[in-house]
């Protein structure tokens, strides 16, 4: 596996190898890629709130279904559901990209190394697809973070690693202290974060939206029923269908097989110009993920 080097994050001429993995087709899938070369399914599965036990069983209808990206975190606690569920579901693993997030007490080099290995341990794999920083905690630390992230990559125990909730200002910092490729936050019709997405899409970073259909709002929004109704589909569909067509990646959660079937669904929905223009109007700035934390 070729390699490259990137400088070390805190302020001195020490190089961090990394590695650069061989892309997958994941045929028959909506895909995104980025420019530095990760390629991911653009539709997966959120598991966010789901106990363990739930996990298993909808990792493995989810893949049962059709999907193959499915998103979990360390402070979710159900990494282990998603390595039984895939495992259930018999799908080759390397046909399966699994996304985990660093718990926000896991921040100093040792303890992220050995948080992962953990993560690879409970998902039963020898390595991730994607590690995402979930959260910007001890921010004043944010150098080290990033240096035992990139040491975690070069490793081979993660394809490609990104960052969850960070802002613009803290993108501006942070984006060269390692091979970043990826940011995740939340984004739906009510909360569009195009300056976000401007900036991915400037540097060739895949945007990926959590909690995409606003945790059912759209149900309840007469614009996206009433294109839902148009194209004879769901109102979570037309939402997911919306980002799909502007190129974000989606990981809606659901417990519910028929939910997971709707939500596949949007592959196939053909939104028109003004359809997605009715729906770009909706954009109110609607935060639903708010904790005291957060640092916006």
């Amino acid at each position: 596996m070729p390699t490259e080097r990137v400088p070390a994050p805190e302020g001195n001429d020490t190089l961090h190898p990394t590695t650069t993995f061989p892309s997958r087709s994941f045929a028959g899938q909506p895909v995104v890629h980025s420019a530095a070369g990760a390629t991911m399914p653009a539709l997966g599965l959120g598991t966010w709130r789901l106990d363990d036990q739930e996990t298993e069983r909808v990792t493995r209808q989810a893949l049962d279904i059709g999907y193959r990206h499915i998103d979990t975190a360390q402070m979710y606690d159900n990494e282990a559901g998603v390595g039984r569920g895939v495992s259930a579901a018999g799908v080759d693993r390397s046909d399966v990209f699994i996304t985990t997030k660093i718990a926000n007490d896991c921040h100093e080099p040792e303890e992220l190394v050995a948080s992962v290995e953990r993560s690879l341990e409970a998902l039963d794999t020898d390595h991730l697809d994607l590690l995402l920083i979930h959260w910007p905690t001890d921010y004043d630390r944010i150098g080290a973070t990033a240096a035992a992230m990139a040491n975690v990559h070069a490793g081979g125990l993660t394809r490609h690693i990104g960052l969850s909730n960070f802002t613009i200002e803290q993108l501006d910092e942070v984006e060269h202290m390692a091979p970043f490729e990826v940011l995740q936050v939340e984004c739906h019709p009510f909360l569009q974060q195009t300056e976000l997405r401007r900036w991915c899409d400037e540097r060739g970073w895949i945007f990926t939206a959590y909690s995409p259909i606003a945790r059912g709002d759209v149900l309840h929004d007469d614009t996206i029923r009433d294109i839902a109704a148009a194209h004879r589909t769901e109102p979570t569909s037309v939402a997911l269908a919306w980002l799909l067509a502007h190129g974000v990646a989606a990981i809606p959660k659901s417990g519910d097989a028929d939910h997971l079937a709707a939500n596949w669904g949007a592959r196939s929905v053909q939104l028109t110009d003004d359809d997605l223009a009715r729906i770009d109007d909706l954009d109110e700035g609607r935060r639903l993920i708010d904790p005291d934390s957060a640092p916006w």
